[in-house]
């Protein structure tokens, strides 16, 4: 009898993922502002950057003769069927009509004699903008998401489908979100990288059928494994997309799913309640740890306004072992023992195996840590996300899924044999996770950049799983390989007390889409984004980790790393007062 702990389905519905690795620093002037291309170190000026030209519109003449017109090797439509205006609504907003075109690619038996494909759906407008967007699914993919194209994390303003953009969702190659379909060596791989390889000239290819030609720019986007996707086509595919949008990317991700584990394993170690992880560090524990770092730097941007803007100087003024308050007596949420703060503050520096090799990468002290999203992560995902990934997907050779338990596993499996054999391959798994998962070279994505294309990455702060810790390292060593900058092609943004794509105390709600477009296609960089908070009375939906004395729709510049907002004059919930800087 299979015996497999599971969580409820949703974008982030499985595991995340991240490598620790440092790189070059960055100079201060490395997100500097326009289009122009910052001087390399030696002073001497590099070549300015191709400009993509913008799209052109079309318009969809006809939609139910597209699934016996649209035609690709090893491809079936399986229909096509007009939607009118209004009959999709996303955020609040009616979604103008389109068509919708579903079927599926490279149909096969596994090796665990089960029935596999390449399930997707497009929806393409008709009013069409010239444009593509690849939609990156979270999680173990495994659900054909309803293809909108978000513009962040999952609680945007908008919508790639609704600006007219044709998109496309997918499956990534096996049916229903559980970790099963890893024992088949192939599904695997088109979870991993190549999923989004054969969908992406089967979808311009009907993109061309439908409009009489094919998208002028195409753009890939997606948080958590969508970022991951985004990052993986990055580097794999810098021919086939013009801008990359990458949210929380777990491009690391069995080291982070493997790291997550080592944390529940921590945690029971410090519960007072074996069956409840959340005993190790409760709510009311984070919460004390939440005020004490907010006590050391949340005035560090010159605005003491519940927000630590200036990550990086908190973590050189905060120390958990000094500034929050040591047990005398029995724990009563008041203190921390000592056993708490040196198990804890073991897993914010980078988690460890019991050899002492480390996992993945550190994670950032940040106020967001006293939500529930971040103790999901933390508490709950260790069995039933991570256990499944790591065990099932991750690991050469995997565990047996008749016998699989994701409990027993995530608190008894032997770390640093995990960690080996997710980075293991075989005659029959042939890649390894650390190769199917992750993007080749990441510091290297000089074919993109030299055609022209561009990138956005956003990362909350008090991400739980995939450490903003990991993505800014890989930005530094993006820009070390650049002469000491990126900015001409690569922008980072933080998202101050943003919890996994979204939540947390936060102003977790942009538009990221819109300003790459205009950086692809007219040549404007985006030195800062303004982001809201979503407070009571939201559109999208009402964030309830936002502060009660926060204005419900407070704003903030979002800046280009390794810029902070800092605080000039003027209101407190307002972006105009702050400057990136």
């Amino acid at each position: 009898m299979r015996r497999f702990v599971l969580c409820a389905l949703g974008s982030s519905i499985l595991l995340a993922a991240c490598g620790g690795g440092s790189g070059g620093g960055i100079r201060s002037g490395d997100s500097g502002g326009g289009g122009t291309t910052a001087p390399p170190a030696t002073g001497v000026t590099t070549p300015a950057l191709p400009q993509l030209a913008a799209a052109t519109g079309a318009t969809l003449s006809s939609c139910a003769d597209l699934a016996t017109r649209i035609t690709f090797a090893n491809t079936t439509i399986a229909s096509a069927a007009d939607v009118a205006a209004g009959t999709l609504t996303v955020g609040g907003k009616a979604v103008p009509a389109h068509c919708l075109v579903k079927g599926s690619m490279y149909p096969r038996t596994g090796i665990d004699g089960k029935a596999y494909a390449i399930g997707f759906e497009m929806r393409l407008p008709l009013a069409w903008n010239g444009r593509f967007f690849y939609q990156g699914n979270g999680g173990l993919d495994g659900v054909v998401a309803t293809a909108t194209g978000g513009v962040n994390g999952g609680s945007g303003p908008d919508n790639a489908l609704n600006k007219g953009f044709a998109v496309i969702s997918s499956d990534a190659g096996h049916a229903g979100p559980l970790p099963f379909f890893g024992i088949d060596p192939q599904a695997r791989l088109d979870y991993g990288y190549q999923a989004a390889a054969k969908l992406t000239p089967m979808a311009k290819h009907a993109i061309a059928v439908a409009y009489g030609k094919g998208p002028d720019r195409s753009y890939f986007g997606g948080c958590s494994n969508g970022g991951r996707h985004t990052m993986v086509a990055a580097a794999r595919m810098p021919a086939d997309y013009d801008g990359y949008l990458v949210g929380d990317p777990g491009f690391n991700l069995p080291l982070a799913a493997t790291a997550n584990i080592a944390g529940g394993q921590t945690y029971a170690a410090l519960a007072t309640d074996p069956a409840d992880l959340g005993t190790g560090f409760t709510q009311q524990e984070r919460q004390l740890v939440s005020s004490a770092v907010l006590a050391k730097c949340d005035a560090l941007d010159g605005a003491t306004d519940g927000l630590v803007q200036d990550t990086t100087a908190c973590q050189a003024a905060f120390n958990l072992a000094k500034d929050v308050p040591t047990c005398t007596g029995a724990r009563d949420g008041s203190c921390l023992s000592t056993v708490q703060k040196d198990a804890i503050g073991k897993l914010f520096a980078g988690a460890t195996t019991p050899g002492g090799t480390k996992i993945y990468a550190s994670f950032p002290y940040d106020n967001g840590l006293a939500t529930p999203g971040w103790a999901s992560w933390k508490f709950t995902s260790p069995q039933q996300r991570d256990s499944g990934a790591t065990g099932l997907v991750f690991a050469v050779p995997p565990e047996d899924p008749a016998t699989f338990d994701g409990n027993v596993f995530a608190l008894n499996v032997n770390l640093d044999s995990l960690l080996s054999r997710v980075n293991a391959s075989n005659a029959t798994y042939t890649e390894s996770s650390m190769s199917f998962m992750t993007p080749p070279n990441p510091s290297d994505l000089s074919a993109l950049k030299n055609r022209g294309a561009k990138m956005m990455i956003y990362h909350g702060t008090a991400d739980p799983i995939f450490s903003s810790d990991d993505t800014t390292a890989f930005y530094k060593a993006l820009s070390a390989a650049n002469d000491g900058s990126a900015a001409n092609f690569a922008r980072l943004y933080l998202v101050p007390g943003m919890n996994h794509c979204s939540g947390g105390p936060s102003t977790d709600q942009f538009d990221m889409l819109a300003p790459l477009v205009n950086w692809v296609e007219q040549g404007v960089a985006p030195d800062s984004v303004e982001a809201s908070a979503r407070g009571p009375g939201n559109a999208v939906a009402v964030n309830t980790d936002v502060p009660a004395d926060w204005a419900p729709a407070r704003t903030r510049p979002l800046c280009s790393f390794p810029k902070v907002a800092r605080f000039h004059a003027g209101s407190l919930d307002a972006a105009s007062s702050f400057a990136c800087e």
